[in-house]
């Protein structure tokens, strides 16, 4: 099998230790990963914060540019990428190109955003004492940023952390998911080439217990997670001072209403549960339908379902490949099994074949089973109805996460009313939360995490006000 080094000051790296990485579909190995260990991370450390100075004096030109090759090397090896996101992780295809075209977004919208970091000028003679002073201030680079990324966008959400990270002028160390190491070391490849300060790129594909020590380490500016809640909110935890932004996932619902297109509606719900396996942070999970329109809805969703077409993930056509793991299918398939349990009525899917599971759509749920309480990342759909707008709104809000929901309706004082009442970070009208433009700010409350991603407000929580009095 190949072997997969890593980078540390931007040079090429291997170990002692190695972990063979397989096709989640095939089970075919597809390398051997070398696996940084605490001298690793320890080397990462210091390169990061010798290459501080040299990153933040760097010209906000400077930093476009070296942003924009990257822009561009994505794009000219756009089916290369795209191959090795399908491999790894069993994105269907046509879902990992669009992967591809978005990341190349995102490090244009950065290197965009890296010429423009902007201060202001305060007057401050409102105060008794403080006339002839005036006061301007400016943002800096907070210094090295650790990002920790998931499986399930493993080059976009890489770049969403990345991207922002050198457009602010700060050295990062990217600790990307064990599943999915080759992606972003085949990023790792552009951003050496790029003209950064080499000793400003580090990515450690290591054990959790390396990670951990990297996120206890003081010299670490800041840490940017994605990841799940019960992982985000322990390393927040041993976080120390530095500046933290967690973006946890969720368990996305969608309020229907008499009012709306519902056969619209429940296309976009399909989509939006079953692609990519539902392996998706703003996945649809829940839909909470109003009485009137249940049953239309209900009957939508069974027609819309062969659109979710299910099987190899490098086929075109696919649009449910496998689980992530093995691991992944039996927890999946357990909440299905224990939901039905206590009652729930399986419409459609719930039979596992090997890897994957078919889009599963569940009626007659109860908010305390798994499907409905927790993030089930996989292809479920739950049908849950509700009596009036503000009771579907209460049933939304019950939940312990917060990142966002959608709302399908014709009537203007529902969308005021979610969107003041809803308590999520984002409400996305007539079409499934499962949207993300990567300039929008993105991220949510409660379990959910803080902070916002999307390049600019990205760079807003890598850069630190310093005023000046004169």
């Amino acid at each position: 099998m190949p072997e997969q080094p890593f980078i540390v000051g931007g040079t090429w790296r291997r170990s002692q230790s190695v972990l063979p990485l397989r096709n989640p579909y095939t089970g075919e190995t597809l390398a051997d990963v070398h696996q940084a260990g605490g001298t690793d991370a320890e080397e990462a450390v210091r390169s990061a914060v010798a290459a501080a100075p040299a990153m933040a004096s760097l010209s906000g030109y400077d930093r476009s540019e070296a942003l924009a090759s990257v822009a561009a090397g994505l794009k000219a090896k756009k089916e290369e990428f795209a191959r090795t996101i399908t491999a790894e992780s069993g994105k269907p295809i046509a879902f990992a190109r669009v992967e591809v075209d978005r990341a190349v977004t995102t490090f244009t919208l950065a290197a965009e955003e890296a010429r423009r970091i902007t201060g202001e000028s305060i007057p401050l003679e409102a105060s008794k004492g403080s006339s002839g002073r005036r006061g301007i201030v400016e943002r800096f680079p907070v210094g090295p940023v650790l990002c920790i990324t998931p499986f399930n966008f493993p080059l976009n959400l890489v770049a969403h952390k990345v991207a922002p990270a050198v457009a602010a002028g700060n050295p990062f160390i990217l600790k990307p998911a064990p599943q999915t190491p080759l992606t972003a070391l085949k990023l790792g490849e552009l951003l050496v080439a790029s003209g950064l300060d080499p000793r400003a790129v580090n990515i450690l594909p290591a054990p959790n217990e390396t990670a951990e020590t990297l996120v206890a380490d003081d010299r670490i500016a800041m840490l940017s997670f994605t990841g799940s809640a019960a992982v985000g909110w322990r390393l927040k935890s041993r976080a120390g001072k530095k500046r933290v932004t967690l973006e946890l996932g969720g368990n996305a619902a969608v309020i229907v209403d008499p009012s709306a297109d519902v056969s619209a509606a429940a296309a976009r719900c399909v989509m939006g549960a079953f692609a990519s396996a539902g392996q998706v942070c703003i996945k649809v999970q829940r839909t909470i339908v109003l009485h009137e329109a249940a049953e239309r809805f209900t009957a939508e969703v069974m027609k819309a379902l062969p659109a979710a077409v299910t099987g190899d993930p490098s086929d075109e056509r696919t649009v449910v490949g496998p689980l992530v793991s093995a691991k992944e299918a039996d927890r999946v398939e357990q909440w299905i099994r224990d939901a039905v349990s206590a009652g729930a009525v399986v419409l459609a899917g719930g039979e596992r074949r090997g890897s994957i599971i078919p889009p599963t759509v569940l009626t007659d749920v109860r908010p305390e089973m798994k499907v409905c309480s927790e993030e089930v990342f996989g292809p479920v759909l739950t049908v849950e109805t509700a009596g009036t707008l503000e009771e579907a709104v209460a049933m939304v809000n019950a939940s312990r996460y917060g990142l966002q929901a959608g709302l399908f309706t014709n009537d203007l004082r529902s969308v005021r009313y979610a969107y003041r009442t809803l308590n999520v970070g984002g409400l996305i009208i007539n079409d499934f939360p499962t949207f993300r433009a990567d300039d929008m700010p993105y991220g949510g409350v409660k379990d959910s995490g803080f902070g916002r991603e999307g390049v600019r407000y990205a760079m807003d929580e890598m850069l630190e006000k310093k005023l000046l009095v004169w």
